[in-house]
């Protein structure tokens, strides 16, 4: 078996791995390891952009409120006075990269600013509709460069290597990961670790995640037993577009900023009855309940996402990627209401990190969507989640250079094992069997609304699910259907958990049976994995 060392270990190639790779090729020879292709990453796929104070009616202060509000009073507000006041130092890195934001056709010495739901004015910074993959090409070039950095492909990381210090103290000393194109094992040893893998979508039927988001992070350093905080609250993005041929197609927020309406199953707009004021700038578990309330009073399918009252020419250039995409499935936004429904988008918990991105062990960071940092609380906040990723990549790497001198070299080696490989041989319809069979049990009844009897419910399928994979899959596998589906189970028991606990309605945890806030609920719901490992 391969065994390598390097100084930085990331695993995840998203806006967070990519930042922080950068941050310390100076300092060391950085390794990515990402499961798939480098670019197959949710922030290639983020349309809407990035919040940050720009505009001249806009403040600090106002992009602090408006966070706090949607996150329904669970927001560390040290955090999140952190991240709005970094944001225009982050975006002036990126903007020294090559990333390129859309200008104001009227000032091209000014930035074009969108507005989505929940914020109180104009301050999303955006390439089109596309800005994810913008940026996450200027930093794929920048990364591969770089002659510092390796970004290893289709390498899947199963298993974090632990040690310990003389004075007891645990730390990772490198991680077991498979190489899926050569079909082997391989040890990387390093410094320091990063988990920077991104959410958990495909944990849900049906969701606007990529295929890579299966919550390997948070299943990582729960294994490692690392606190995991606010696992019930996963956003629902409330327009995704409803065809039979397309998937996780997100319908950007910025539409409705842009003054698009929502209509029910019968044609009639509806949130004004939901949200007088704001309506379709409503915050997001605002919107998506309503929509979700609406198709189960009328029976419909779908809901309706209409901008055809602006002018054509508009439409096409402020959102040619939705156009486009919409008009390959036979709809032509400038004159049809698209068809749109909700679907998981968002974890807004994760591994328990401080300001730092510093999670339980010393030298195992956790940044981007697979960390708990507070600054989302019960509900995230439009486009906090790209400037999320670039300010924790940035504080992470002022913890690691801090840390570096002391530790560099002296990481205890990890007691290595050849792992047994097991084979799968004709059991896949088994393995995709139960996958879907978490994916559409956490649909119907871990999802937009909740109760306890549905939580219960779900919780003793997924326990005998648990029992089922651990019996028959326990092992290291070179296969990564197999690693994945240990890895959904792992988040969805601790989604359950974590929402059977918390006995209130607060932010996307929406409980029939409490629908009322609490004020003794007023803090994270912080789980460990309680010693089941598979």
């Amino acid at each position: 078996m391969k065994v390598e060392k390097t100084d930085f270990l990331i695993v995840g190639s998203g806006i967070a791995g990519l930042s922080l790779a950068l941050k310390l090729k100076d300092f060391g020879e950085v390794v990515i390891l990402t499961k798939k292709r480098k670019f197959e990453t949710a922030t290639s796929l983020a349309q809407g952009g990035i919040a940050c104070v720009m505009g001249e009616d806009d403040s600090f202060d106002l992009h602090i409120q408006d966070t706090l509000i949607a996150g329904d009073g669970l927001c560390d507000r040290k955090i999140v006075e952190l991240v709005v006041r970094s944001a225009p130092e982050r975006i002036a890195e990126l903007l020294s990269l090559g990333v390129n934001f859309d200008r104001d056709p009227d000032d091209p010495r000014k930035f074009h600013l969108g507005l989505e739901g929940g914020h109180s004015r104009r301050r999303i910074l955006h390439v089109g509709d596309y800005t994810g993959r913008a940026i996450e090409n200027v930093l794929i070039e920048r990364v591969v460069a770089s002659s510092n950095i390796r970004l290893l492909e289709h390498h899947f990381v199963a298993d974090l290597l632990l040690s310990e210090t003389g004075e007891g103290r645990r730390l990772v000393s490198g991680v077991l990961a498979f190489d899926l194109l050569h079909g082997e094992p391989k040890i990387y040893l390093a410094d320091f670790v990063a988990l920077c893998t991104g959410g958990a979508g495909k944990v849900y039927l049906y969701t606007s995640n990529p295929d890579t988001a299966t919550g390997d992070g948070i299943a990582l350093a729960a294994r490692a037993n690392c606190r995991i905080a606010n696992m019930e609250f996963f956003q629902f993005h409330p327009t995704c577009l409803y065809h039979p041929k397309a998937k996780n197609f997100l319908i950007s927020e910025a539409l409705r900023g842009e003054g698009a309406i929502l209509l029910n199953p019968e044609g009639k707009p509806f949130m004004h009855r939901y949200d007088p004021v704001r309506k379709e700038l409503a915050p997001r578990d605002i919107v998506t309940r309503a929509i979700d309330f609406e198709l189960k009073k009328t029976g419909g399918e779908c809901v309706y996402l209409d901008i055809t009252h602006l002018p054509s020419d508009y439409i096409k250039k402020r959102f040619p990627y939705i156009y486009e995409t919409c008009l390959k499935y036979g709809i032509d936004i400038t004159t049809q209401p698209i068809p749109v429904v909700p679907a998981a988008h968002y974890l807004c918990g994760g591994v328990y990190t401080n300001e730092y991105g510093q999670t339980d062990i010393l030298n195992l960071f956790a940044v981007g969507e697979c960390a708990y940092t507070g600054l989302h609380g019960a509900n995230r906040l439009a486009s906090n989640s790209l400037l999320e990723g670039l300010v924790f990549a940035h504080q992470a790497s002022l913890k690691i250079k801090e840390l570096y001198p002391q530790l560099k070299g002296r990481v205890p080696p990890p007691r290595i094992n050849e792992p047994k490989i097991e084979d799968i041989k004709d059991e896949k319809i088994f393995i995709s069997h139960n996958w879907d069979l978490i994916r559409k049990i956490m649909w119907d009844f871990v999802g937009i609304v909740r109760s306890i009897k549905m939580l219960e419910f779900a919780q003793k399928r997924l326990n005998l699910l648990i029992e089922e994979i651990s019996a028959n899959w326990g092992g290291f596998y070179l296969d990564l259907d197999v690693m994945e589906l240990k890895n959904i189970a792992i988040v969805a028991e601790l989604i359950v958990r974590s929402a059977i606990s918390r006995k209130e309605s607060r932010g996307t945890h929406y409980l029939l049976d409490y629908p009322e806030k609490r004020e003794d609920f007023l803090k994270p719901t912080i789980l460990l994995l309680n010693g089941f490992s598979i």
